[in-house]
């Protein structure tokens, strides 16, 4: 089986009680999909969730996750091994910056893993995007009402 690419798109007021769920998805994925790279934004409660899953799963499995960023780091911003820059974002107006990186992570990935309960916003702009593609989509979201 070959190596699978991931990537997260999920609301920003993602509620903290879904975090064992995607821990277990995490590790399902891992363990039975071959996901091996992760890509994941850093906009909100959701990506947060994912970085600290990945960044706690990345000491216990051989994964590698990438954060995933949509803006340049200011000039005294820490340097992270994990962060970085999809190509061509420099040139991108600030205002489509998260759109440009979101697109550029769906586009690298083979599955897509959300948390979307409604029908707006970008994660579930993004959710509808994967399932165009026709990429592997797994909804988080209990109620699972959009899927």
């Amino acid at each position: 089986m070959r190596e699978q690419t991931v990537t997260f798109f999920g609301h920003r007021d993602t509620p903290k009680e879904i975090e064992p769920t995607l821990r277990s998805a995490l590790i399902d994925l891992i363990e039975n999909k071959n996901a091996t790279v992760f890509y994941v934004g850093n906009h909100g409660n959701f990506d947060d969730m994912v970085r600290r899953q990945l960044e706690d799963l990345s000491k216990t499995y051989p994964i590698k996750y990438y954060v995933v960023l949509a803006y340049m780091p200011g000039k005294n911003a820490e340097p992270d091994e994990h962060s970085i820059l999809p190509e061509g974002i420099e040139t991108v107006p600030r205002r489509f910056a998260i759109n440009y990186r979101n697109k550029w992570m769906l586009n690298k990935s083979d599955i897509v893993v959300t948390y979307v309960t409604r029908p707006i916003g970008g994660a579930w702009e993004f959710k509808q995007m994967a399932e165009n593609l026709r990429k592997q989509t797994i909804n988080l979201c209990k109620q699972n009402l959009l899927s």
